[in-house]
């Protein structure tokens, strides 16, 4: 199996380094960047180019990992027609391939990657779809090669998956970078708040969300959430969050008595 890797970001680069030690040849890499372009390929001690002209043609399968609003005009621009296509984009339809590939489908691990921040793949859910039940075939190989834990969804599913992992997983983070300014503020160490968010997630696991939800705002105690806001005064944004979060925290569990 030959891969050409197009992207050197994270996705990317975590695909290719999992992908490699799996046997796996990645002949190329490329990025819109020479910089990017050749760190990865430097990695994987493989070829690498930042011009869409010189991306080889002999590959089986070409992997697809840019930003959703270039990824339909690159796609344009390959002519591989017998490979296989595959991008690993959470929310983009497979359909982007129609009118250029007839054989092409998805791999989207369900995970967040960062640079330098190595990822455990056997834990990792990775989605696929396909064009074809040949194609399908091909693509379930690659994504066992990545984890045991792959699963067929549709272009739906996979959008409405996606939308939930930012939820889950990039607001979350968000929160996480508001609550290190106001621990920051007071003076402290925003790893005093770890074991609180370890726990937290590990509770999930037990628990449903639902079920785990604790704090102020279930019982809307107007004691502490009036002193949480005097203490965000000076931060609109913050103050703003924090009220309209509680109003719904409170909602959602009066509905549910």
């Amino acid at each position: 199996m030959k891969i050409v890797m197009l992207g050197a970001g994270n996705v990317a680069t975590h695909l290719s380094i999992v992908l490699q030690k799996a046997d796996v040849t990645i002949s190329q890499v490329y990025s819109r960047t020479e910089e990017a372009a050749e760190k990865l390929a430097k990695e994987l001690n493989t070829s690498f180019t930042n011009d869409i002209s010189a991306i080889q043609t002999d590959a089986d399968i070409y992997i697809y990992c840019l930003k959703d609003s270039v990824l339909e005009a690159f796609i344009s621009k390959i002519n591989v027609p017998k490979a296989i296509h595959i991008h690993t984009s959470g929310s983009t339809d497979i359909s982007v391939f129609e009118p250029y590939y007839k054989k092409y489908g998805v791999l989207y691990p369900l995970q967040t990657f960062s640079n330098n921040k190595a990822v455990n793949f056997t834990e990792v859910p990775v989605f696929i779809e396909a064009n074809s039940q040949e194609v399908e075939k091909k693509i379930i190989q690659l994504a066992k090669l990545l984890s045991p834990k792959v699963y067929s969804i549709s272009s739906k599913q996979r959008s409405e998956l996606h939308l939930a992992a930012v939820f889950a997983c990039n607001f979350t983070n968000y929160f996480y970078t508001l609550s290190s300014e106001i621990v920051e503020k007071a003076g402290l160490p925003f790893e005093i708040l770890i074991p609180l968010i370890t726990e937290t997630a590990d509770k999930i696991k037990y628990l449903s969300p639902l079920d785990a939800q604790t704090g102020p705002a279930v019982r809307m105690d107007e004691n502490i959430i009036s002193k949480h806001l005097t203490l965000l005064a000076e931060n609109q944004d913050k103050k703003l969050i924090y009220e309209e979060l509680s109003k719904q925290i409170y909602q959602k569990y009066q509905k549910e008595k």
